[in-house]
């Protein structure tokens, strides 16, 4: 992106630099995050089998003061001598940025905050909501899109880690797990009935007269109409076939997250918003496959430390009344043989008992797993507010298994049972395990294609190798938009080999692919480099690293994940990155912003160029929007659509730390000299880092209005984060 120095909005943080280290504020007390090597966290091997367990009153207020001698555990009718024993607690202060105004009305309540930049490893909590549109009613989108929006504007707090995965798009489209408001936001927006699922218009099926019923009824001859029984049977297969399989994909797809969230610490929490699964098929009521797949599942989600909670969105339901979409003479089930006097049974009753067959797989999944199903309420938001307190704390309580844990002729699953000596109080526990130990994941070896394409392809990153991205959105002059990213590799997780000449050599594969908002690939880029570096090359990489810059065009605007993925080819390390990025639609004419990309220069540089230079050449530090104190940050971006209204819109930059505002700048005037396209407007501006400046991340947001303006329609704003060192 080529741009000139049309407009400079210059304030200075070096002048506040005494102020800064004083305006910081004070970390939320919350206890220190569970590190990912913990010994404390759940695990099944043949040394320790350890369980979570939540303890509540009679009000269901959670009791944190219980002592290892209060609680009593059985294993397969075994008491257990209880070795391991500690209390966890996730509860925090909620420290997001509220609204600078309160005033409905003002320019500034209508001014998206920055999120908070979150790593994975400071997550406090990590949760899944995972909207099963394989298996929801058209009437069940609506409230699951209302409680998920208001989890994420209300509920979610600093520290979560978060994302939204519809089990009908595939694997490929998982969501990243981000802290990114924006992102999850976008992806809600997305939730859509799935009319090839398993789920109708409405939560029942009508009960209908099919054509040969009818013409049975309207015959007087008494007969029965040849090939009706072997049509409803026939029907009743597909139905059941079709019902099925889409339940199995559905557990694919919980299969899948689980496993990606197994690698994260701490306890988990998955939210699956779903109309349940059929357990049961035929006159004989006989089990589907689906059962024995929800208890791998279960087993799947207890070793990984995740607690499923279950929510039916069909809510307060009576399946045995008659409805208007119903056909009234077909709901008694008359076999239409005039003068026969025989009936069969209700068909309303099969409908009340599929209903309770499907909550009861919700109901299934939520117990074996130690968490609880929301059915028969009409408040999600409810349900979810429910699963957050529940995972504000609970103890772990080891005890070291026998040699008959794990022998699977005696013991093919360990029933589990944990008893508190006290009679007013509730627990609530994983049901128990199979007889196997947890395996290394070391040890399962995977191709290199395997390797590199389920690094991309999870919402979790890969860090044997450190990859970071910086990745904005422009256009060019001739309207084409793109995403440009700057991918920033440590060299010293590469491989090097020493060759003969006394150069350096390393090979790898690296993978980049953009996924849309239905989390289908939409472009993809890979190659296989080998680099040859000389001695002073080699330092100089293993020092600073090194870039890789490319661009990808972007032929509609949208929600996207731009995503990397590397491999090295001598030690098979893998690293992944990935960035969320959102492409406006330029041709709507609204006001609108492209990301904004920053340089660096020193104090010498500055005074020298007087900011006029252009896009100086990129190096480690400007892809990793690093910057050191003592230096100026100059940021550049375009405004689109302004048109006439160019005249009156005015710049504000902002820039926050830990979440909090730490330096607003005036608000000033566009000025548009220079400028020869109103609807491309080249603006940029600057910041001096103070060399008192507290290192950490800082979060830098531009914000574009129309004079007065109060709607969020006059009002554009675009962030990036960077990092202050010494």
């Amino acid at each position: 992106m080529y741009l000139r120095s049309s407009l400079f909005l210059i304030f200075s943080l070096f002048l506040f630099s005494a102020a800064v280290a004083g305006q910081v504020p004070e970390p939320a007390s919350t206890p220190p995050p569970i590190p990912v090597n913990d010994p404390d966290i759940l695990k099944i091997t043949t040394t320790l089998v350890q369980l979570d367990v939540v303890v509540t009153d009679k009000k269901g207020n959670r009791v944190d003061s219980l002592s290892p001698e209060d609680f009593e555990i059985y294993v397969n009718g075994k008491k257990q001598d209880i070795t391991n024993f500690s209390f966890i607690s996730q509860q925090q202060k909620n420290t997001d940025l509220k609204e600078v105004s309160a005033d409905r009305n003002s320019k500034r309540s209508v001014i998206p905050p920055p999120p908070s930049v979150l790593k994975v490893e400071n997550a406090r909590r990590t949760y899944a909501i995972v909207i099963d549109d394989l298996g929801l009613s058209f009437e069940s989108i609506r409230p699951v899109q209302q409680a998920a929006r208001k989890f994420i504007s209300e509920q979610m707090e600093d520290g979560d880690l978060v994302a939204i995965v519809r089990t009908g798009t595939g694997v490929g489209a998982l969501q990243s797990f981000t802290s990114d408001k924006r992102q999850l936001l976008a992806a809600v927006d997305k939730i859509k009935w799935n009319a090839y699922g398993r789920g109708g218009i409405g939560p029942f099926k009508a009960i209908e007269q099919d054509i040969k019923d009818a013409i049975a009824s309207a015959s007087k001859s008494g007969r029965t109409v040849a090939g009706a029984s072997e049509d409803k049977e026939f029907a009743a297969q597909v139905e059941n076939y079709r019902n099925e399989n889409f339940s199995i994909g559905t557990l694919g797809a919980l299969d899948y997250i689980i496993r990606g969230m197994r690698d994260l610490p701490g306890r988990k929490a998955l939210m699956l918003f779903s109309e349940g699964f059929q357990l049961t098929s035929g006159p004989t009521g006989a089990p589907t496959r689906v059962f024995d797949t929800m208890k791998i599942i279960a087993d799947l989600a207890n070793r990984a430390s995740v607690v499923v909670y279950t929510l039916d969105p069909r809510g307060l339901q009576v399946p045995g009344m008659a409805f208007s979409f119903d056909d009234i003479p077909s709901i008694v089930g008359l076999d239409f043989a005039p003068g026969s006097g025989k009936m069969d049974s209700d068909l309303r009753d099969k409908r009340a008992a599929d209903f309770r067959d499907s909550q009861q797989s919700l109901r299934y999944l939520a117990y074996q797993t130690g968490g609880f199903p929301f059915v028969n309420q009409n408040d999600m938001s409810l349900g979810m507010t429910r699963a957050l307190e529940d995972q504000t704390g609970y103890y772990l309580i080891g005890y070291q298994p026998d040699s008959e844990t794990f022998d699977p002729s005696k013991n093919k699953f360990n029933n589990v049972k944990i008893k508190v000596l006290r009679d007013d109080l509730n627990l609530r526990y994983r049901s128990g395990f199979y007889s196997y130990a947890d395996k290394p994941a070391e040890n399962l070896k995977k191709s290199p294609g395997q390797q590199i394409y389920g690094a991309i392809v999870s919402p979790f990153s890969a860090n044997d190798i450190s990859l970071s991205l910086n990745t904005f959105f422009t256009d060019d002059t001739k309207g084409k938009t793109f995403i440009r990213s700057l991918v920033a590799i440590d060299a010293k997780d590469l491989k090097f080999s020493k060759e003969a000449n006394g150069t350096y050599k390393a090979n790898f594969d690296l993978i980049a692919m953009t996924f849309g908002d239905n989390g289908a690939p939409v472009d993809e880029a890979s190659k296989n480099y080998t680099i040859t570096l000389g001695e002073k090359a080699y330092q100089r990489a293993l020092s600073s690293g090194f870039i890789y810059d490319l661009s990808v065009p972007i032929k509609k605007p949208g929600a996207y994940q731009f995503r990397v993925a590397l491999r090295d080819s001598a030690s098979e390390k893998v690293g992944s990155a990935s960035q969320f990025i959102d492409v406006p639609n330029l041709k709507k004419n609204r006001l609108a912003m492209s990301s904004i990309v920053l340089d660096n220069y020193s104090i010498e540089q500055w005074k020298k160029t007087s900011g006029t230079s252009e896009n100086a050449d990129f190096d480690v530090d400007i892809a990793l929007r690093r910057f050191r104190t003592g230096t100026v940050l100059r940021y550049d971006y375009l405004i689109y659509n302004a048109g006439s209204n160019a005249g009156s819109l005015e710049i504000q930059a902002r820039i926050f730390k830990d979440g909090e505002p730490l330096v607003e700048g005036e608000t000033e005037a566009l000025d548009m000299s220079g400028q020869t396209d109103q609807n491309r407007i080249e603006a940029a501006g600057a910041v001096t880092l103070g060399k008192n400046m507290l290192p950490g991340n800082y979060v830098l947001q531009i914000v574009v209005s129309k004079k007065g303006a109060t709607k969020s329609s006059e009002i554009v704003s675009r962030w990036t984060d960077f990092d202050i060192v010494n």
